[in-house]
């Protein structure tokens, strides 16, 4: 059966006061996660409040005893890869082995261009997004050092210690849907691929393409978990769907891959994406303080 978590966007106005209000409602309600984006800002301004990622995980670590969490994803672009790694690894053990460790590449140019950080043309991006996943999977999955001289990150018997207390550490997370760059990485790094705003068509397709690039470095389809963070818009009625969506149109955010409707609706849509081998569906969730919102999700598709 298809697993229903939440996914929030950091950068735009979380707080403690709502973090800690919107993990309650997951924990409470049965979501199978909470996840969250890691920016300083938003695409375009203005800029709102944006609570540290891993500062804010670690208190859900603690505060916490049954949902899974992680970034969606932490991007290796203003993160080096080895204190990922070391916040990872301790994040995980603090929580008991929940977290689910979400990579990527960076792509927004106004939160690097505001605070200094080289986001790179597409390909030295992705060469540099390898190099920090063959850094992270070393010190967390192997016991000896990593001596290591790439392009953008040299390691000198670097060793992760304490070693984590889940075999491998957390699974690592590989987020996208480019077919031609994320998808190898993810077959060749991931414990499981996280798509992100597909109809349930264009996600059969993908994850057709990601089984050809498992077979074709020997690992089985079965290894990697199938996942996708895409919007969701629910209202108990038509009437009130049309005033959250303030004029948009929902058939076209469905295009999109959006979730969108009355509570049938939604379970119909989440259904056909079960149907084509999604396992988790991350919900993003925009508005903060519509705890109100998230309780109807969880009555439409937990229980």
């Amino acid at each position: 059966m298809i697993e229903i978590a939440l996914m929030i966007e950091g950068q735009n106005g979380l707080t403690w006061p709502r973090w800690k209000r919107i993990v309650k409602a997951a924990e409470d309600l049965g979501f199978a996660g909470l996840y969250r984006s890691d920016h300083f800002t938003g695409s375009n301004p203005p800029d709102q409040d944006s609570l540290e990622l891993w500062v804010s995980l670690t208190w859900l670590a603690d505060h916490t005893r049954r949902i899974e969490f992680g970034p969606l994803v932490t991007p290796v672009s203003f993160r080096h890869p080895a204190m990922t790694a070391r916040m990872a690894g301790a994040v995980d053990d603090l929580s008991g082995g929940r977290l689910q460790l979400g990579l990527g590449a960076g792509w927004q140019e106004r939160e690097h261009h505001k605070y200094g950080f080289d986001l790179l043309s597409v390909s030295q991006r992705f060469q540099r997004f390898e190099e920090g996943l063959q850094v992270i999977t070393h010190l967390l999955r192997k016991e000896e050092p990593l001596t290591f001289h790439g392009t953008y990150y040299q390691m000198d018997e670097a060793i992760l210690l304490p070693r984590p207390q889940r075999a491998g550490g957390p699974p690592v997370v590989i987020g996208g849907n480019g077919p031609q760059l994320t998808l190898p990485l993810a077959a060749r790094y991931a414990d499981e691929w996280n798509c992100v705003y597909q109809t349930s068509e264009k996600f059969k397709v993908l994850n057709e393409k990601l089984d050809q690039e498992l077979n074709q470095v020997d690992r089985k389809p079965s290894s990697v978990r199938r996942t996708m963070m895409t919007g969701v818009r629910i209202a108990q009625n038509e009437k009130a769907l049309a005033e959250k969506l303030a004029g948009n149109n929902p058939d076209e955010l469905r295009q999109r891959g959006a979730i969108v409707g009355t509570p049938a609706q939604v379970v119909e849509q989440v259904q056909r994406l079960e149907q084509t081998g999604l396992q988790r569906v991350m919900l993003q969730w925009l508005d903060l303080d519509d705890l109100k919102g998230i309780e109807l999700l969880a009555r439409t598709l937990i229980h």
